[in-house]
């Protein structure tokens, strides 16, 4: 139970500081954060379908490519679901690592499936600034996860 207030206290947070707050892509995306580390904990299909769902929410806000936030959240979500079979690891450096990639390849899938940049900037696109909206966006999940394992702690 605890572990879905966490997810849904990202959730709601991802949406209060890039719309309520306007910092826009300037927060970190917390949305994906959530979706990948619920998937560590769900099986493959909930996961794709709880990737669907937060994929549809982001999507309502999205102007041009209607969808494909949708696709790729569902993709990330298996893909997420399917990597508690692969890897196994809860320290903070493996969630570190699980959620840089993670969130990379959604945004990735994404560009992809949305369209490349109008000034086709390819590499800018997909490398540059992706990877470190990846790592911002990691950062933020490890120090929720760390937060959620120090209260969730059986207490001595």
């Amino acid at each position: 139970m605890g572990y879905a207030v966490l997810v849904g206290l990202l959730v709601v947070t991802h949406f209060v500081l890039r719309v309520s707050l306007g910092f826009g892509e300037g927060a970190p995306d917390l949305l994906t954060v959530a979706l990948l580390l619920a998937a560590r904990r769900l099986r493959p299909s909930f996961s794709a379908g709880l990737g669907l769902v937060l994929g549809l929410l982001r999507d309502s806000l999205a102007v041009g490519s209607f969808g494909a936030d949708a696709l790729a959240m569902t993709v990330i979500g298996w893909l997420g679901g399917r990597s508690r079979d692969w890897f196994e690891g809860g320290t903070p450096l493996f969630i570190g690592v699980y959620l840089t990639l993670g969130v990379w390849a959604h945004h990735i899938l994404r560009t992809v499936l949305g369209g490349v940049p109008a000034d086709g900037s390819v590499i800018g696109a997909l490398v540059l600034a992706p990877v470190l909206g990846a790592l911002y966006a990691a950062a933020a999940g490890v120090a929720a996860y760390l937060a959620y394992a120090s209260f969730a702690a059986p207490s001595r």
